[in-house]
């Protein structure tokens, strides 16, 4: 059995963003060398998620729009306190409420050195707290 782990850097530019890391997942997984296995994507952050969906500026939008419904930015988080541990105000709650929803991963086959995934099917990095520099960690298994 052969496992490749790495990780990479995505830098957002937004409060709420997502970012299409499909292609770099895809390069991950033909530079690994795995004919047949699976590639596990994850988020190393609780504000952040990984989400497959249809890659369209509208969709985007839309998921926007729901997931801000779902979490509005004005209400009375009790995580929108002050944390003695970090020594300021938790600012972020809406962006830990939005990675529940969203997960932190997503899993894909390998077949004939290739991720298999559906035609319409791409991975989002799901910002909630941003911006911010952050890490997705890929492991290749096959």
């Amino acid at each position: 059995m052969t496992v490749k782990t790495m990780s990479f850097q995505v830098l957002t530019e937004r409060y709420n963003q997502f970012v299409l890391i499909t292609d770099r997942v895809e390069r991950a997984v033909a530079e690994s060398g795995v004919k047949d296995g699976m590639v596990t994507v994850l988020s190393m952050h609780t504000t952040t998620g990984i989400a497959v969906n249809e890659s369209l500026e509208c969709l985007e939008s839309d998921l926007e729009q729901f997931l801000a419904r779902l979490v509005p930015e004005d209400r009375p988080y009790a995580h929108a306190r002050m944390l003695k541990d970090y020594g300021s105000t938790a600012g972020n709650p809406t962006g830990h409420l939005k990675s529940h929803i969203t997960g932190n991963h997503c899993h894909f086959f390998i077949e004939n050195g290739k991720m298999v995934r559906g035609g319409a099917q791409d991975i989002y990095f799901c910002e909630f707290d941003g911006p911010s520099q952050r890490t997705i960690r890929v492991q290749i298994v096959g």
